[in-house]
């Protein structure tokens, strides 16, 4: 009997070993490096954790709580190392939703075929 467990364990052994998560790991040390960028990034996250956790409690989001997070997120655009970890990410998301795909395809064609 197959440990589909054992294929994930080791699927995220590979994933580790990828040049997309290896550049995203590198782009994350250097804005870490940079206390500037790293702050602001620091700060957008935050905020971000706090405006989902509103949203899901069913608290409206407020102008003023956009506009402080536009405010910093402005700033993106003085910290280069940002955006390159921004394009990064955007890579690795894309791996993992062909990797996504290919592991869900069974399920898929259960509900294709007629």
């Amino acid at each position: 009997m197959i440990n589909i467990y054992d294929t994930a364990n080791q699927m995220a052994t590979d994933l580790d070993q990828v040049e997309q998560v290896k550049h995203l790991k590198d782009v994350f040390a250097k804005l870490k490096a940079d206390e500037g960028a790293y702050e602001i990034f620091d700060k957008v996250q935050n905020l971000q954790y706090e405006l989902q956790q509103k949203q899901m409690s069913g608290q409206e989001i407020t102008q003023e709580n956009i506009d402080e997070m536009k405010s910093y997120t402005d700033k993106f655009n003085d910290f280069p190392i940002i955006n390159e970890l921004m394009e990064s990410e955007k890579k690795v998301n894309d791996l993992i939703n062909e990797l996504n795909q290919i592991i869900t395809k069974p399920i898929a064609d259960i509900y294709s075929t007629k």
